[in-house]
């Protein structure tokens, strides 16, 4: 009785603590940058989520873990239908303020992975190595347009992979989901695609358009199963048996993820005569690309000194939040429930 009593009086405070994680892990997948598994340190359920995680994807179902699990999946994802156009937005029509925030964030990760290394090996410096050249090879990606979405076969795919990278990146902290979607090409589609979902929930109508959600959506929705089911069980492995060397690949990725950060770039509306995803652009095709902003093609440009400065702040406020969050979660992430 006395347990039963002690399980049902710690259920309410475990559930508000993974209310607010789902929450923070949401907005966490929405700006690139921010770990989610950073957050879910910063509320305290860090062990609970690995734990829940190995369990239900074991077939194991234990109602602790159901409870943590059903809270921050609900959670995340208000956060991310409610939030998902207003980033989406941001990132849009003020794209080197909110890159200078991202590069900041990301960097604000370093020292999370940093202390979770401790004693530094050859392996870890070696796939500290590695994973820097995968960012680096993820930007040239991004800047050659080869991570554009198409809409067709090849974007599906695009899509699927996109979901399960930001999937599995959801439980490693200090790694940045929303990042790898920036790096791929897929993060403004998505956004874009949920804003246009939510739309669709508010104003249902026979000629609605479903076919966002039919080409990104569900994709994307496929990939994050796929990623959590598969992925994360293959990264807790390589974690318990290769520590250094994959922690060594997280500190890569998250300094690596700086070189397609570049903060001063711009959308680029494209002129009659040019090609645009593989087409000639005509007048009447110009006032169709005029109304997705989003999927115009970035150009960089010569900041001014305000500019710069600008940057510089937003850089040093961006680090100095995560940098903040993951100190005060630190310690409650380790003494569990």
């Amino acid at each position: 009785m006395n347990d039963t009593q002690a399980a049902t009086e710690g259920s309410l405070p475990l559930a508000v603590r993974s209310l607010v994680g789902g929450l923070l892990m949401g907005l966490a997948n929405l700006v690139p940058g921010i770990s989610g598994g950073t957050m879910l340190l910063a509320a305290g359920i860090y062990p609970q989520i690995i734990e829940g995680i190995a369990e239900v994807t074991t077939l194991r179902f234990h109602r602790r873990s159901l409870l943590v699990l059903s809270c921050v999946i609900g959670a995340a994802l208000v956060a991310i239908v409610a939030f998902a156009g207003p980033i989406r937005n941001l990132v849009v029509h003020h794209r080197w303020v909110m890159y200078s925030l991202f590069i900041g964030l990301t960097l604000g990760g370093v020292p999370v992975v940093w202390s979770l290394i401790g004693r530094r090996t050859g392996a870890t410096w070696i796939g500290a190595l590695c994973g820097f050249c995968c960012m680096a090879a993820l930007a040239w990606v991004q800047t050659s347009g080869l991570g554009e979405d198409t809409g067709d076969q090849q974007g599906f795919v695009l899509f699927l992979i996109a979901g399960a990278a930001g999937a599995s990146a959801m439980i490693l902290p200090g790694v940045s989901g929303g990042y790898l979607l920036l790096v791929l090409g897929t993060y403004v589609p998505i956004l874009s695609a949920i804003d246009h979902f939510k739309e669709l929930l508010k104003n249902s109508g026979q000629n609605a358009d479903w076919s966002p959600v039919i080409e990104i959506i569900l994709p994307v929705g496929i990939g994050v199963v796929v990623g959590v089911v598969v992925v994360s069980n293959i990264l807790r492995l390589v974690l318990a048996r290769y520590e250094k060397a994959t922690l060594g690949v997280l500190l890569g990725l998250l300094i690596g993820a700086v070189v397609g950060l570049w903060p001063y770039q711009q959308g680029h509306e494209p002129q009659v005569g040019e090609v645009f995803r593989g087409r000639v652009v005509t007048a009447d095709h110009l006032e169709k690309i005029r109304e997705k902003p989003h999927r115009y093609p970035t150009q960089t440009f010569a900041p001014s000194s305000g500019q710069v400065v600008g940057a510089i702040g937003l850089v040093m406020i961006g680090f100095a939040a995560t940098a903040a969050i993951a100190r005060f979660g630190s310690g409650r992430g380790q003494r569990g429930a």
